[in-house]
């Protein structure tokens, strides 16, 4: 297909102009783009994006690579309306580490993509909740990915397990028929769906560290996702077994206290996830390892309540309510 064949659509776009001081003060507008695909890309229109707190961060210049202008956005579900004749059509999903920070992203009325970003959406998942997978699921695989697939008979640690990264962890390690221990900070039970039972510690009551070598016969975790990073270090490291493997993928204070004796005795591994460093095409290689468990049923997309649902001219209230750490999945639509 010639470039003079290539559809050109006028977008609505939410557009960043300069960074904003806090996330109160982030004025999104609504501009009209033209938009065309390149050879090797896909425009598609899409029907649902998420909000991240990734998206809310970069808005405030907290990611010093994010560009302005810029529509803001990772996270998106829509169909394929102009690309190479066997995709158009097409129900597709995907996420990104660039979209929306170094470049234009989703919270608009049409996106172009690279074509191996994205990845067919199950029959069973509407478009708010395949918008919604992206970012948390991502994270959690690829930190997997990275640390080793739990296996049947490992035990999985998941700090901050009610968190949308937790969730999505605890789905993916009881889908391979790992067991999970969850960490949370005040009594509650775990809120999101598991292929198994949940054993869940309030870290405000119990030393996590005894209470999880008590339930592993002293063994200790075989991988431990520490969603939230310093606070719970000293909890984690303690919680490893031999040639136990740490995930972090957050941080709230950036420096912690590390006793290499233990680590090395211990013989431990620690891996750092970023998914912002991810291109388009390589999180859909991500996403795309997940595909057989949405299909299967032992993955599900987390629940969209109707009041998380803004238009595009209301993202600022979308922006808010993320910042403002929802634990809701907050989804804009065109």
């Amino acid at each position: 297909m010639s470039s003079a064949d290539r559809k050109t659509v006028e977008a609505r776009c939410v557009r960043l102009d300069a960074k904003a001081d806090n996330a109160a003060a982030i004025a999104p507008l609504i501009e009209r783009h033209m938009l065309a695909r390149g050879p090797k890309d896909l425009l598609i229109e899409i029907r649902a994006a998420a909000v991240n707190p990734s998206d809310v961060k970069a808005a405030t210049g907290l990611m010093p690579y994010a560009v302005f202008p810029r529509t803001p956005g990772r996270d998106y579900a829509g169909v394929v309306i102009d690309g190479p004749a066997d995709t158009v059509g097409r129900e597709v999903f995907g996420s990104s580490g660039d979209l929306g920070i170094r470049r234009d992203g989703t919270h608009a009325s049409h996106l172009v993509v690279e074509a191996d970003a994205v990845v067919e959406k199950p029959k069973t998942v509407s478009w708010e909740e395949a918008a919604g997978i992206g970012v948390p699921f991502v994270t959690a695989m690829e930190g997997f990915r990275r640390a080793g697939i739990p296996k049947p008979g490992e035990t999985v640690l998941v700090f901050g397990v009610n968190g949308k990264v937790g969730q999505a962890a605890v789905q993916i390690a009881t889908w391979q028929g790992a067991r999970v221990i969850g960490v949370v900070r005040k009594a509650e039970a775990y809120e999101g769906h598991a292929n198994a039972a949940i054993e869940v510690i309030d870290a405000s009551a119990t030393d996590v560290a005894t209470r999880v070598r008590e339930l592993t016969g002293g063994k200790g975790a075989d991988i431990v996702f520490n969603t939230v990073g310093d606070p719970y270090f000293q909890a984690a490291h303690k919680s490893l077994g031999l040639r136990g493997r740490q995930i972090l993928i957050a941080a709230i204070d950036r420096i912690v206290q590390f006793n290499i004796l233990e680590f090395y005795r211990g013989q431990h591994t620690y891996v750092g996830i970023d998914t912002l460093g991810l291109s388009s095409a390589a999180t859909g290689a991500v996403l795309r390892d997940l595909g057989p468990g949405f299909a299967s049923g032992h993955l599900k997309p987390f629940p969209i309540k109707p009041n998380a649902v803004y238009p595009l001219e209301r993202a600022k209230e979308a922006y808010v309510a993320v910042a403002g750490s929802s634990r809701d999945r907050v989804i804009l639509k065109p």
